[in-house]
């Protein structure tokens, strides 16, 4: 499968692209099935580093042009050294990156120029379930609030339409909102 690569655009997404490889994928459905990977390596205390160097995707292992890292840490009111993000606010994050890539990619297949996209998400939780101070008490969160602030050469409703469409194909908001099937093993 090619892909043009080439950027002419507003926003910086290459729409040309990605419709491109919906068509390729179209042709070819099962190049479309994709296995991310990660793997997690505990440091110290509840410290933990995750690395991403590739997947499985259109057919075969595909490396990424470097390897990423995300340090996970709880803070010092949990007793942490607080050396990275807590695994929630990770979550938070892929959400919120998840969508506002969504909304660049629609504003530039609608056409419209973005000057600034801001994000800010909060994720309310009781901790009594984690700490296992209450068993009745849910250990994720109780709800989700995003917000988003952008300015761009758009009406109200255009950029209300854009966040509705990246919310409608946004792998990480179907992830959260939806029943995912998770095994855990050991060895």
């Amino acid at each position: 499968m090619t892909v043009n690569t080439e950027l002419s655009l507003k926003n910086g997404v290459n729409v040309q692209a990605l419709l491109d490889a919906r068509s390729a994928l179209e042709a070819a459905p099962d190049a479309g099935q994709f296995t991310w990977r990660t793997a997690c390596e505990w440091i110290d205390g509840v410290h933990s580093r995750s690395t991403i160097e590739g997947f499985f995707g259109l057919g075969e292992n595909q490396s990424h042009s470097q390897v990423f890292s995300i340090d996970a840490d709880h803070p010092p009111q949990f007793a942490a050294a607080d050396k990275g993000a807590t695994p929630v606010e990770i979550l938070l994050s892929a959400l919120a990156s998840c969508l506002t890539a969504g909304v660049a990619a629609v504003a530039e297949n609608r056409g419209i120029n973005l000057r600034s996209v801001k994000a800010t998400l909060e994720g309310d939780m009781d901790i009594a379930g984690i700490l296992g101070i209450d068993p009745d008490v849910r250990n994720g969160f109780k709800a989700v609030r995003v917000k988003f602030d952008i300015d761009a050469d758009a009406s109200s409703e255009d950029i209300a339409a854009l966040v509705a469409q990246s919310q409608k194909r946004s792998a990480v908001f179907d992830i959260l909102t939806n029943p995912t099937a998770v095994q855990v093993t050991v060895g």
